[in-house]
């Protein structure tokens, strides 16, 4: 949210501690989210080139229209870009022809700026009882807006005419979000790499006995591409890179495979 671009207030940032309710432009705030574009990212897809990894990004369409050279690096290391609104504002208050407008603009942005229709969603925080649907109905395959498992599944969307189709669900996390690493109580980039790695650690345990499990390490260019928390991406890449029993794909990627082994076995 930004007072340039209409909203009636700026977003706020914690740690710089002001949060102002009026009309005004918080500069200070734009001039953070820029970092994440400005010296973030050039960090952080340096670290994935030099690992091969691919990732999904998340990206509000318009924060890639006003930045086409990041789309156009992400485009040419092979990753993938998934849907996070069309602006960062709230999906949850809008009526369906709203939502419908705000998912559709979101879509189509992305698909001219990436060359690639995206296909996968992830709402600002909340989302309404109608999400769902219109997803199925604009051709997404994939809702990343659930917390519940480890593992994808796919949800029965009640279509409004008496029919049911399926939405898959790959699940996101929060705990292993590098925002635990800017909002309070926070982990210390070393707590927060020790964190994720348990995580793995953990469900790989599991897997070699009940399955496959997913885990997903959310990042935010403005956060993690700080350099003090760059060493803490890396200690949790390089061991990543050191296990033989793990799959680092993308979002889109792991979607197709579920799916396909789903097919296989109905």
């Amino acid at each position: 949210m930004r007072v340039r671009d209409g909203d009636d207030r700026p977003e706020p940032v914690d740690e710089l501690s002001a949060a102002p309710r009026d009309k005004v432009r918080a500069h200070g705030n734009e001039s953070n989210y820029l970092y994440g574009i400005e010296a973030g990212a050039p960090r952080v897809l340096r670290l994935l080139e030099e690992r091969d990894i691919p990732v999904t990004v998340t990206a509000a369409a318009l924060a890639l229209e006003r930045a086409p050279q990041l789309a156009d690096v992400l485009v040419s290391a092979g990753h993938e870009v998934a849907c996070h609104g069309y602006r960062w504002v709230h999906q949850f208050r809008m009526d369906e022809p709203q939502e419908r407008e705000f998912i559709q603009s979101a879509r189509d942005s992305i698909a001219r700026h990436v060359g690639t229709r995206p296909v996968g969603w992830l709402s600002r925080y909340l989302h309404t009882p109608n999400t769902r649907r219109l997803l199925v109905e604009e051709g997404f395959l994939y809702h990343m807006d659930d917390y519940s498992g480890d593992t994808p599944f796919f949800d029965e969307v009640d279509m409004g005419d008496g029919t049911r189709k399926r939405m898959l669900i790959l699940p996101y996390a929060v705990d292993t979000n590098d925002m635990k690493m800017w909002v309070a109580p926070s982990y210390t980039p070393k707590d927060w790499a020790q964190y994720v790695i348990d995580s793995i650690e953990w469900l790989a345990e599991e897997a070699s006995s009940f399955g496959p499990r997913m885990l997903s390490v959310g990042l935010h260019l403005r956060i993690i591409g700080r350099p003090g928390r760059m060493g803490a991406l890396k200690k949790v890449l390089d061991y990543v890179a050191a296990r033989h029993d793990l799959w680092v794909a993308t979002r889109r990627d792991i979607a197709k495979a579920y799916t396909e082994i789903h097919e296989a076995l109905e």
